[in-house]
C-alpha cells in the first residue's frame, strides 16, 4: 500500500508541475487575463473534469503561480543576502546585493514578475495563502535594517510629523523594533525598487539609460542610503 500510495503521489506531484509549467506558458503568450483551465487541460491533452482535480478554479491555479513566484523571487533574495553577508558584506553591500538578486530574478523571469508586480490579474482577489511568500523579499530588507540598527547603527532619515502614526502602525504590523523613521524609508524603498525593476523591464528605459546594470547599482545603493545604511 504504501508503494502505491507513493507511486501515486509522484504521479500527482508530475502532474501539478505540468499544469503550473503550461499556465506559466500561457502567461508568456496570453497575460494572466486569459488563463483558463480548459485551455491548460485542452493543451496537456488532459478533459477539463480531470485537471480541476488538481485545481478546481482558475483562481487556485493562479494562486499557485503567485506563491511560487513569491518564494521563487524571495528565496534569490535571502540567498544574496546569505552570500554577502557570509563574504562580509556590510548592511549597504548586502542590500545592493539583495536589490540586484530581485532585478536578475526579474530579468530571467519577467512573465511571472508581471504576474505579482504588475497589473491586477481582472476578477482575481489574492488570499491570506500569498502574504507570508510576498514578504520575503521585504522582510530580507527589514533584518538588514534591523541588523545595522542592532550593530553599527543607522541615520535616521527624516519623517514629517503628520506621517509619525501611519509610520508607527507600520512599524507594529511588520516591522518591530526599527525606529518608525525606518519603517517609512523602507517601504518607499521598497516601492521605489520595483518600480526601477518595472522601468527596466517593461522598456520604461530605452533610449535612456544604456548602462543599465551600473546605473541599477547606483540607484540601489541611494536606495540604501535613505534608509540609513551605512556605507562601511
Amino acid at each position: 500500500m504504501n508503494t502505491v500510495r507513493g507511486a501515486r503521489e509522484r504521479a500527482r506531484i508530475e502532474v501539478t508541475a505540468a499544469i503550473k509549467d503550461e499556465a506559466r506558458r500561457m502567461l508568456a503568450a496570453e497575460g494572466a487575463a486569459k488563463l483558463s483551465l480548459r485551455a491548460v487541460a485542452r493543451e496537456l491533452g488532459m478533459v477539463s473534469s480531470a485537471l480541476y482535480r488538481y485545481f478546481p478554479s482558475r483562481d487556485e491555479l493562479l494562486t499557485a503561480l503567485i506563491v511560487d513566484a513569491y518564494d521563487s523571487v524571495g528565496a534569490a533574495a535571502e540567498e544574496a543576502d546569505a552570500r554577502s553577508l557570509a563574504a562580509g558584506g556590510a548592511p549597504r553591500a548586502r542590500w545592493v546585493a539583495v536589490c540586484e538578486a530581485v532585478r536578475a530574478w526579474a530579468l530571467e523571469h519577467p512573465h511571472e514578475y508581471a504576474l505579482i508586480y504588475g497589473s491586477p490579474v481582472p476578477g482575481y482577489s489574492a488570499p491570506a495563502d500569498t502574504i507570508g511568500p510576498a514578504s520575503r523579499v521585504g522582510n530580507a530588507f527589514i533584518a538588514i535594517a534591523r541588523d545595522a540598527y542592532e550593530g553599527r547603527g543607522l541615520a535616521l532619515p527624516p519623517l514629517p510629523a503628520p506621517l509619525r502614526p501611519e509610520a508607527v502602525r507600520m512599524t507594529a504590523d511588520f516591522a518591530d523594533g526599527l525606529p518608525p523613521e525606518v519603517t517609512a524609508a523602507l517601504v518607499a524603498a521598497w516601492a521605489q525598487l520595483v518600480g526601477l525593476v518595472s522601468f527596466e523591464l517593461f522598456g520604461q528605459f530605452n533610449r535612456v539609460v544604456e548602462d543599465r546594470a551600473g546605473f541599477f547599482a547606483h540607484a540601489a545603493g541611494q536606495l540604501a542610503h535613505g534608509v540609513g545604511l551605512p556605507a562601511v
